[in-house]
């Protein structure tokens, strides 16, 4: 098993025809990830005739889930589109909406937040790199030769760290159930909590990676969870603990205010819930590994 994405997913692209969504399309098809159908307004009745693949286009996302029955879809809109994209997908009933854009107004992601509470859909991101499980599906642009099935799931709010910690897992012959990128951004729609939660259900994940950063209280919050809920064992890494007092640093997520959000206060509290931390990326794999 494992969590969001498996190789029951029929996958949708909103986007599909722009210069990322393109690339992107052909690369997660070479995966072996089910897509079915890519959606971009104005070019219904077309087909995108990748090299391995000919999809049909649709110009809305309920037509297309209806005559395609895709359940989860990926988004690769500019960010003055982004939104209303998200909002087409929860309104057509989608389980499962990843979105990778970035630069997403934060009152505009507040606003969608709220929204999709309301519907059944889950979103995942903006501003992450998507999700990956190991020789069944691959959604967004986490590059797949990296990863290798096996059980540890991994969560993480850096895409650059999640490639790494994945490399550095599967050089040393440990496989991933599921990786998640959950994207830095301070508004989300999957947060920490969520993905501990699904794969503490899962019993295909035996342990569990969590990366996180400075700015906000997410990983406090994580482990607070941990502490009450989690009987499989977590490893961390918090990244900017070497930031500089005082400086603005990253994206609006890594915002430091006082003493919250500190790399300092999130390891804290990690160790205090039990999760092995360790003090850079390079020693995740050997916590994981002892």
């Amino acid at each position: 098993m494992s969590i969001l994405v498996d190789k029951n997913t029929r996958l949708l692209v909103q986007g599909i025809t722009g210069r990322e969504g393109t690339f992107h399309t052909e690369q997660m098809i070479a995966y072996g990830t089910n897509v079915v159908s890519g959606v971009t307004p104005g070019k219904g009745g077309q087909w995108f005739e990748g090299d391995q693949k000919k999809i049909p286009i649709f110009n809305t996302v309920k037509k297309a889930v209806e005559i395609t029955e895709a359940n989860a879809t990926v988004i690769f809109v500019p960010a003055r589109f982004a939104v209303d994209a998200i909002y087409e997908a929860a309104d057509s009933g989608l389980e499962l909406i990843v979105c990778l854009t970035e630069h997403i107004p934060v009152l505009d992601m507040i606003k969608a937040r709220a929204y999709l509470d309301t519907k059944k859909s889950r979103l995942i991101g903006p501003n992450c790199p998507g999700l990956l499980t190991p020789g069944e599906a691959k959604v967004g642009i986490i590059p797949g030769s990296i990863g290798r099935p096996g059980h540890v799931g991994l969560v993480s709010r850096s895409g650059t760290l999640t490639y790494e910690v994945m490399y550095a897992l599967t050089e040393r012959g440990i496989g991933q159930s599921t990786c998640v990128g959950i994207g830095g951004d301070p508004i989300n729609g999957t947060n920490f909590i969520d993905v501990l939660q699904l794969f503490e259900d899962d019993p295909n994940t035996e342990q569990v990676i969590l990366i996180g950063e400075i700015g906000g209280n997410a990983e406090e919050q994580a482990a607070a969870y941990i502490a009450r809920h989690m009987s499989k064992p977590v490893t961390a890494f918090v990244a900017g603990q070497t930031a500089p007092p005082g400086r603005r640093m990253g994206h609006a997520g890594a915002i430091v205010e006082g003493k919250s959000g500190t790399a300092e206060s999130k390891v804290q509290a990690l160790r205090e819930a039990g999760v092995k931390v360790a003090d850079n990326p390079d020693k995740i794999v050997d916590l994981i590994a002892a």
